[in-house]
């Protein structure tokens, strides 16, 4: 059985979604502030957590960028009543996988929290090394050395891919096939967007590869000789 964290400081909200997501089948850990989201991600293994936006002394922002920088690749889904383009863009700089906004259907958060959690448990077990640097995924880590290289699951799905067909041109349709499992009904240029976030992640690192941007195709890692 999956386990989920729900971060959500309002109590009648807390308890729908808590309630509703194990009436799918999941086992719900429910925390109220982000110290208690983070002592929980530190002493349990969840496969994706739900984390509300404005939460009280530390925001969901906030909470995503710590468990980023600790190098744990757990999916995040935000929940949020703030829609502007800003304040997503915000969310996945902090390194969030997915954005939903509030109000929002239960169906539409089931699904949400259904690909996060096929997606982190359908990762091949094996790790992949390019360059100076390793990929678990089993873990869903990125390292250079003792060095943890704080990426999101989808991040890390992409820096996958990629380093897997070492050398060889990813279009963007294959990239939103193989990462986010399809390719309707999502903007191509999330994939453009994804690459950002993992080259300004890299950049100031010594990788031993750089991530090329073929115009007009899409995208190949090419290993430095």
């Amino acid at each position: 059985m999956a386990k989920i964290l729900v971060v959500e400081d309002d109590p009648t909200m807390g308890g729908l979604v808590s309630h509703g997501l194990e009436e799918v089948g999941y086992d719900v850990t429910l925390v109220t502030n982000g110290v208690d989201a983070l002592v929980a991600i530190a002493n349990d293994d969840f496969s994706a957590a739900a984390i509300d936006v404005m939460l009280p002394e530390m925001n969901g922002f906030e909470i995503c960028r710590h468990i980023r920088n600790q190098g744990n690749s757990l999916p995040v889904l935000l929940l949020t009543a703030r829609d502007a383009v800003e304040d997503r863009v915000l969310g996945l700089d902090s390194g969030a996988d997915d954005y939903l906004i509030k109000p929002f259907a239960f169906a539409e958060l089931t699904a949400r929290i259904r690909a996060l959690v096929r997606r982190d448990s359908a990762a091949p077990r094996s790790t992949l090394r390019v360059g100076t640097v390793t990929l678990d995924a089993a873990t869903i880590r990125a390292t250079m050395g003792d060095t943890a290289i704080a990426l999101s699951a989808k991040e890390f799905a992409l820096l996958w891919m990629l380093a897997a067909r070492a050398g060889e041109p990813a279009s963007r349709n294959d990239i939103l096939q193989e990462v986010w499992g399809t390719t309707h009904y999502v903007d191509p240029t999330i994939v453009d967007q994804y690459i950002r976030y993992v080259r300004r992640k890299l950049e100031p690192l010594n990788t031993g590869f750089t991530i090329v941007t073929l115009r007009g195709v899409g995208y190949v890692l090419t290993v430095d000789s």
